[in-house]
Protein backbone atom coordinates (compact mmCIF):
# COMPACT_ATOMS: atom_id res chain seq x y z
CA UNK A 1 0.00 0.00 0.00
CA UNK A 2 1.02 3.21 -0.74
CA UNK A 3 0.28 5.10 2.23
CA UNK A 4 -0.51 9.01 1.80
CA UNK A 5 -2.67 9.27 4.93
CA UNK A 6 -0.49 10.94 7.29
CA UNK A 7 -2.26 13.91 8.28
CA UNK A 8 -4.56 11.59 10.06
CA UNK A 9 -1.61 9.13 11.74
CA UNK A 10 1.73 8.44 10.23
CA UNK A 11 0.96 4.89 10.05
CA UNK A 12 4.77 3.93 8.91
CA UNK A 13 6.63 4.38 12.07
CA UNK A 14 10.68 4.01 12.67
CA UNK A 15 11.19 0.31 13.89
CA UNK A 16 12.48 1.67 17.46
CA UNK A 17 8.55 3.14 18.37
CA UNK A 18 7.35 -0.57 17.97
CA UNK A 19 10.22 -1.96 19.46
CA UNK A 20 9.96 0.40 22.48
CA UNK A 21 6.33 -0.18 22.82
CA UNK A 22 6.43 -4.19 22.67
CA UNK A 23 9.21 -3.97 25.46
CA UNK A 24 7.64 -1.71 27.56
CA UNK A 25 4.58 -3.90 27.54
CA UNK A 26 6.74 -6.55 29.08
CA UNK A 27 9.17 -4.14 31.26
CA UNK A 28 7.12 -1.82 32.66
CA UNK A 29 4.41 -1.13 35.51
CA UNK A 30 3.18 2.05 36.31
CA UNK A 31 5.15 5.24 37.59
CA UNK A 32 4.61 6.35 40.79
CA UNK A 33 3.06 3.63 42.00
CA UNK A 34 5.75 1.69 43.55
CA UNK A 35 9.38 1.70 44.28
CA UNK A 36 10.07 -1.88 42.27
CA UNK A 37 12.00 -1.98 39.56
CA UNK A 38 9.44 -2.37 37.14
CA UNK A 39 7.62 0.91 38.62
CA UNK A 40 11.11 2.47 38.74
CA UNK A 41 11.73 1.96 34.81
CA UNK A 42 8.34 2.97 34.07
CA UNK A 43 9.11 6.44 36.13
CA UNK A 44 12.68 6.57 34.29
CA UNK A 45 10.97 6.13 30.83
CA UNK A 46 7.92 8.74 31.35
CA UNK A 47 10.55 11.07 32.54
CA UNK A 48 13.02 10.69 29.63
CA UNK A 49 9.75 11.13 27.14
CA UNK A 50 8.92 14.49 29.07
CA UNK A 51 12.38 15.46 29.48
CA UNK A 52 13.02 14.79 25.31
CA UNK A 53 9.94 16.59 24.58
CA UNK A 54 10.93 19.78 27.00
CA UNK A 55 14.15 20.10 24.98
CA UNK A 56 12.48 19.66 21.12
CA UNK A 57 9.78 22.30 22.08
CA UNK A 58 11.56 24.94 23.97
CA UNK A 59 9.91 24.03 27.56
CA UNK A 60 12.31 25.24 30.65
CA UNK A 61 10.55 22.24 32.86
CA UNK A 62 9.71 19.25 31.69
CA UNK A 63 7.01 18.61 34.18
CA UNK A 64 5.06 21.28 32.05
CA UNK A 65 4.64 18.42 29.93
CA UNK A 66 1.73 16.22 30.81
CA UNK A 67 0.46 13.39 28.59
CA UNK A 68 -2.41 12.78 26.76
CA UNK A 69 -4.51 10.91 25.04
CA UNK A 70 -4.28 12.81 21.75
CA UNK A 71 -4.09 16.35 21.24
CA UNK A 72 -8.11 16.64 21.32
CA UNK A 73 -7.55 15.44 25.16
CA UNK A 74 -5.44 18.21 25.51
CA UNK A 75 -7.02 20.48 23.54
CA UNK A 76 -10.15 20.07 26.01
CA UNK A 77 -8.19 20.57 28.78
CA UNK A 78 -6.36 23.66 27.68
CA UNK A 79 -10.03 25.16 26.42
CA UNK A 80 -11.50 24.38 29.32
CA UNK A 81 -9.04 26.12 31.73
CA UNK A 82 -9.57 29.11 30.49
CA UNK A 83 -13.46 29.74 28.67
CA UNK A 84 -16.32 29.89 30.11
CA UNK A 85 -19.88 30.06 28.84
CA UNK A 86 -20.78 33.16 26.91
CA UNK A 87 -16.73 34.35 26.95
CA UNK A 88 -15.42 35.42 23.37
CA UNK A 89 -13.29 33.39 22.23
CA UNK A 90 -11.14 33.95 18.56
CA UNK A 91 -10.38 31.40 16.36
CA UNK A 92 -8.71 31.14 12.53
CA UNK A 93 -10.76 29.88 10.25
CA UNK A 94 -9.03 26.98 9.50
CA UNK A 95 -9.96 25.13 12.76
CA UNK A 96 -10.60 21.63 13.13
CA UNK A 97 -13.69 19.98 15.15
CA UNK A 98 -10.90 19.64 18.21
CA UNK A 99 -11.19 22.96 19.17
CA UNK A 100 -14.92 24.41 17.79
CA UNK A 101 -16.80 21.19 19.65
CA UNK A 102 -15.68 22.35 22.77
CA UNK A 103 -15.94 25.91 22.42
CA UNK A 104 -19.69 24.93 21.16
CA UNK A 105 -20.18 22.59 23.89
CA UNK A 106 -19.06 25.32 26.50
CA UNK A 107 -21.21 27.85 25.06
CA UNK A 108 -18.41 30.29 24.20
CA UNK A 109 -18.96 33.11 21.53
CA UNK A 110 -16.84 32.07 18.78
CA UNK A 111 -15.66 35.06 16.66
CA UNK A 112 -13.35 33.66 13.50
CA UNK A 113 -10.90 36.11 12.21
CA UNK A 114 -11.24 35.54 8.56
CA UNK A 115 -8.83 35.39 6.01
CA UNK A 116 -8.54 33.94 2.53
CA UNK A 117 -6.46 30.42 2.12
CA UNK A 118 -2.48 30.73 2.12
CA UNK A 119 -2.79 34.75 2.52
CA UNK A 120 -0.19 34.88 6.02
CA UNK A 121 -0.50 38.95 5.87
CA UNK A 122 -4.50 38.82 5.55
CA UNK A 123 -4.38 36.54 8.90
CA UNK A 124 -2.57 38.64 10.81
CA UNK A 125 -4.72 41.63 9.98
CA UNK A 126 -7.88 39.54 10.46
CA UNK A 127 -6.46 38.12 13.99
CA UNK A 128 -5.58 41.86 15.06
CA UNK A 129 -9.20 43.12 14.16
CA UNK A 130 -11.07 40.65 15.54
CA UNK A 131 -9.00 40.94 19.13
CA UNK A 132 -9.20 44.59 19.06
CA UNK A 133 -12.47 43.72 20.16
CA UNK A 134 -11.65 41.84 22.97
CA UNK A 135 -11.22 38.02 23.82
CA UNK A 136 -10.99 35.94 26.81
CA UNK A 137 -8.51 33.49 24.45
CA UNK A 138 -7.39 32.40 21.57
CA UNK A 139 -7.10 29.47 19.40
CA UNK A 140 -5.16 28.56 16.37
CA UNK A 141 -4.14 25.77 14.38
CA UNK A 142 -0.46 26.10 13.28
CA UNK A 143 -1.08 24.10 10.15
CA UNK A 144 -4.62 23.51 8.29
CA UNK A 145 -5.20 19.59 7.94
CA UNK A 146 -7.24 20.39 5.07
CA UNK A 147 -5.05 22.40 3.04
CA UNK A 148 -1.37 22.93 4.60
CA UNK A 149 -1.91 26.04 5.02
CA UNK A 150 0.99 27.20 7.53
CA UNK A 151 -0.45 29.83 9.76
CA UNK A 152 1.57 33.19 11.19
CA UNK A 153 1.47 31.62 14.41
CA UNK A 154 4.62 33.67 15.68
CA UNK A 155 3.03 36.99 14.86
CA UNK A 156 -0.59 36.04 16.16
CA UNK A 157 0.60 35.17 19.61
CA UNK A 158 2.89 38.01 19.66
CA UNK A 159 -0.64 39.62 19.34
CA UNK A 160 -2.13 37.75 21.77
CA UNK A 161 0.77 39.11 23.98
CA UNK A 162 0.44 42.47 23.50
CA UNK A 163 -3.04 42.55 24.74
CA UNK A 164 -2.57 40.02 27.66
CA UNK A 165 -5.03 37.32 25.96
CA UNK A 166 -4.17 33.61 26.56
CA UNK A 167 -3.23 32.08 23.39
CA UNK A 168 -3.85 28.47 22.72
CA UNK A 169 -2.06 26.36 20.26
CA UNK A 170 -3.00 23.28 17.79
CA UNK A 171 0.05 21.42 16.93
CA UNK A 172 -1.64 18.86 15.50
CA UNK A 173 -0.04 18.97 12.10
CA UNK A 174 3.25 20.70 12.78
CA UNK A 175 4.67 19.25 16.23
CA UNK A 176 7.56 17.21 14.33
CA UNK A 177 8.26 19.57 11.31
CA UNK A 178 8.02 22.91 11.94
CA UNK A 179 9.65 24.85 14.73
CA UNK A 180 6.88 24.87 17.45
CA UNK A 181 9.04 26.81 20.19
CA UNK A 182 7.11 27.73 23.62
CA UNK A 183 10.44 29.63 24.73
CA UNK A 184 9.36 31.99 21.51
CA UNK A 185 5.49 31.90 21.67
CA UNK A 186 5.03 32.01 25.79
CA UNK A 187 1.73 30.53 24.95
CA UNK A 188 -0.47 29.24 27.37
CA UNK A 189 -0.87 25.80 26.19
CA UNK A 190 0.32 23.99 23.35
CA UNK A 191 -1.27 20.79 22.24
CA UNK A 192 -0.22 17.78 19.66
CA UNK A 193 -0.45 14.42 18.88
CA UNK A 194 2.34 11.83 19.70
CA UNK A 195 1.26 9.83 16.72
CA UNK A 196 1.37 12.03 14.05
CA UNK A 197 4.39 13.97 13.05
CA UNK A 198 6.29 12.35 16.31
CA UNK A 199 6.05 9.31 14.99
CA UNK A 200 4.28 7.60 18.22
CA UNK A 201 1.71 5.63 18.88
CA UNK A 202 -2.03 6.36 18.63
CA UNK A 203 -3.04 6.85 21.63
CA UNK A 204 -0.31 9.15 22.98
CA UNK A 205 -0.87 13.15 22.87
CA UNK A 206 1.50 16.36 24.84
CA UNK A 207 -0.22 19.06 26.41
CA UNK A 208 2.49 21.57 26.82
CA UNK A 209 1.23 24.07 29.87
CA UNK A 210 2.41 27.90 30.02
CA UNK A 211 -0.84 28.23 32.33
CA UNK A 212 -2.25 26.30 35.33
CA UNK A 213 -4.84 24.11 33.97
CA UNK A 214 -7.57 22.94 35.38
CA UNK A 215 -7.92 18.72 35.46
CA UNK A 216 -10.14 17.57 33.35
CA UNK A 217 -10.30 13.78 34.85
CA UNK A 218 -9.76 13.00 38.43
CA UNK A 219 -8.21 9.95 40.43
CA UNK A 220 -6.05 8.06 41.11
CA UNK A 221 -2.36 9.96 40.74
CA UNK A 222 0.35 7.85 42.86
CA UNK A 223 0.99 10.99 44.69
CA UNK A 224 -0.60 13.09 47.83
CA UNK A 225 -3.35 10.22 48.11
CA UNK A 226 -4.96 11.63 51.14
CA UNK A 227 -6.19 14.49 49.45
CA UNK A 228 -9.48 14.08 47.92
CA UNK A 229 -8.91 16.79 45.62
CA UNK A 230 -6.50 16.60 42.45
CA UNK A 231 -2.87 17.46 43.27
CA UNK A 232 -2.42 21.08 42.70
CA UNK A 233 1.25 20.37 40.85
CA UNK A 234 1.98 19.13 37.69
CA UNK A 235 2.17 16.24 35.93
CA UNK A 236 -0.23 14.72 38.68
CA UNK A 237 -2.53 17.09 38.16
CA UNK A 238 -3.43 16.40 34.58
CA UNK A 239 -2.62 12.36 34.79
CA UNK A 240 -5.44 10.95 36.54
CA UNK A 241 -5.41 6.86 36.14
CA UNK A 242 -2.85 4.77 34.94
CA UNK A 243 -0.33 6.16 32.28
CA UNK A 244 -0.32 3.97 29.07
CA UNK A 245 3.40 3.22 29.21
CA UNK A 246 3.60 1.17 25.88
CA UNK A 247 2.14 4.32 24.49
CA UNK A 248 4.87 6.93 26.17
CA UNK A 249 7.61 4.05 25.26
CA UNK A 250 6.87 4.37 21.76
CA UNK A 251 6.76 8.08 21.79
CA UNK A 252 9.69 8.41 23.65
CA UNK A 253 11.29 6.62 20.06
CA UNK A 254 9.68 8.83 17.98
CA UNK A 255 10.59 11.87 19.50
CA UNK A 256 14.30 10.54 19.21
CA UNK A 257 13.82 9.89 16.00
CA UNK A 258 12.68 13.40 15.27
CA UNK A 259 15.72 15.08 17.13
CA UNK A 260 18.11 12.97 15.50
CA UNK A 261 16.49 13.05 11.82
CA UNK A 262 16.23 17.24 12.53
CA UNK A 263 12.50 18.73 11.95
CA UNK A 264 13.91 21.08 9.59
CA UNK A 265 15.03 17.91 6.92
CA UNK A 266 12.05 16.11 7.51
CA UNK A 267 9.83 19.03 6.55
CA UNK A 268 12.12 19.72 3.42
CA UNK A 269 11.09 15.95 2.99
CA UNK A 270 7.54 16.55 3.02
CA UNK A 271 7.55 19.76 1.23
CA UNK A 272 9.54 17.89 -1.58
CA UNK A 273 7.23 15.38 -1.84
CA UNK A 274 4.00 17.99 -1.80
CA UNK A 275 5.42 20.00 -4.71
CA UNK A 276 5.96 17.01 -6.73
CA UNK A 277 2.67 15.60 -6.60
CA UNK A 278 1.22 18.78 -7.07
CA UNK A 279 3.31 19.58 -10.41
CA UNK A 280 2.06 16.23 -11.55
CA UNK A 281 -1.39 16.81 -10.59
CA UNK A 282 -1.30 20.25 -12.37
CA UNK A 283 -0.79 18.23 -15.48
CA UNK A 284 -4.05 16.03 -15.59
CA UNK A 285 -7.24 18.10 -17.44
CA UNK A 286 -9.99 18.06 -15.02
CA UNK A 287 -7.85 18.48 -11.35
CA UNK A 288 -7.91 21.49 -9.34
CA UNK A 289 -5.70 22.04 -6.62
CA UNK A 290 -5.31 24.32 -3.65
CA UNK A 291 -1.54 24.56 -3.55
CA UNK A 292 0.59 27.87 -2.22
CA UNK A 293 2.24 29.75 -4.83
CA UNK A 294 5.04 29.89 -2.08
CA UNK A 295 6.60 26.78 -0.58
CA UNK A 296 6.76 28.48 2.42
CA UNK A 297 3.24 28.64 2.90
CA UNK A 298 2.48 25.00 2.74
CA UNK A 299 3.27 22.10 4.84
CA UNK A 300 3.15 18.66 4.13
CA UNK A 301 -0.34 18.33 2.96
CA UNK A 302 -2.14 18.60 -0.58
CA UNK A 303 -6.02 19.03 -1.22
CA UNK A 304 -7.62 18.49 -4.50
CA UNK A 305 -10.66 17.83 -6.56
CA UNK A 306 -11.52 16.35 -10.24
CA UNK A 307 -13.53 18.15 -12.59
CA UNK A 308 -17.45 15.51 -12.47
CA UNK A 309 -16.23 13.25 -9.47
CA UNK A 310 -17.61 13.24 -6.15
CA UNK A 311 -14.38 13.45 -3.95
CA UNK A 312 -15.53 10.50 -1.44
CA UNK A 313 -15.65 8.25 -5.04
CA UNK A 314 -11.88 9.36 -5.78
CA UNK A 315 -10.92 8.08 -2.16
CA UNK A 316 -12.73 4.91 -2.44
CA UNK A 317 -11.49 4.32 -5.88
CA UNK A 318 -7.78 5.40 -5.16
CA UNK A 319 -8.19 2.90 -2.05
CA UNK A 320 -9.06 0.13 -4.63
CA UNK A 321 -5.60 0.44 -6.10
CA UNK A 322 -3.61 0.63 -3.10
CA UNK A 323 -3.63 4.20 -2.62
CA UNK A 324 -4.40 5.78 0.89
CA UNK A 325 -5.28 8.89 1.03
CA UNK A 326 -8.82 10.61 2.83
CA UNK A 327 -11.67 12.35 1.49
CA UNK A 328 -14.49 14.38 2.52
CA UNK A 329 -14.57 16.96 5.17
CA UNK A 330 -11.49 15.57 7.15
CA UNK A 331 -13.39 16.85 10.88
CA UNK A 332 -13.00 20.79 9.64
CA UNK A 333 -16.06 21.78 8.19
CA UNK A 334 -15.09 25.87 9.49
CA UNK A 335 -11.73 24.96 6.92
CA UNK A 336 -13.97 23.61 3.80
CA UNK A 337 -16.53 26.77 4.61
CA UNK A 338 -13.69 29.57 4.95
CA UNK A 339 -12.06 28.29 1.19
CA UNK A 340 -15.71 27.20 -0.22
CA UNK A 341 -15.21 23.51 -0.10
CA UNK A 342 -17.79 22.63 2.66
CA UNK A 343 -20.66 21.10 -0.55
CA UNK A 344 -17.79 19.41 -2.41
CA UNK A 345 -15.37 18.36 0.26
CA UNK A 346 -11.75 17.70 -0.93
CA UNK A 347 -8.99 14.25 -1.42
CA UNK A 348 -6.19 15.03 1.09
CA UNK A 349 -2.85 13.69 0.34
CA UNK A 350 -0.51 13.69 3.02
CA UNK A 351 3.05 13.15 2.89
CA UNK A 352 5.68 11.87 5.99
CA UNK A 353 8.99 11.28 5.89
CA UNK A 354 8.88 7.42 4.97
CA UNK A 355 7.16 8.25 1.91
CA UNK A 356 9.36 8.13 -1.49
CA UNK A 357 9.39 10.01 -4.98
CA UNK A 358 8.31 6.85 -6.24
CA UNK A 359 5.79 6.45 -4.45
CA UNK A 360 4.00 9.85 -5.69
CA UNK A 361 5.00 8.95 -9.29
CA UNK A 362 2.55 6.05 -8.92
CA UNK A 363 -0.10 7.84 -7.03
CA UNK A 364 0.27 10.73 -10.15
CA UNK A 365 -0.49 8.10 -12.40
CA UNK A 366 -3.39 6.57 -10.93
CA UNK A 367 -4.97 10.34 -10.75
CA UNK A 368 -4.46 10.29 -14.27
CA UNK A 369 -5.92 7.10 -14.68
CA UNK A 370 -9.24 7.88 -13.16
CA UNK A 371 -9.39 11.26 -15.02
CA UNK A 372 -9.63 9.12 -17.94
CA UNK A 373 -12.59 7.21 -17.52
Amino acid sequence: MIYLDSAATTMQKPPSVARAAAYAVGHMASPGRGGHPAAMKAAETAFACRQAAAELFGVADPERVAFTSNATHGLNIAIRSLVSAGDRVVISGWEHNAVTRPLHGIGAEIITAQAPLFDRAGQIAAFEAALDGGAKAVVCNHVSNVFGFILPVEEIAALCRERGVPFILDASQSAGCLPVRQDRLEAAFIAMPGHKGLYGPQGTGLLICGSDPAPLLEGGTGSASIQQTMPDFLPDRLEAGTHNMPGIAGLLAGLRYVRARGPEAILRRERELTRRAARGLAGIPGVHLFVADNPGEQAGVLSFLMEGKDCEEVGEWLGQKGIAVRAGLHCAPTAHRTAGTLESGTVRVSVSDFNTPAEIVCFVRAVSELART
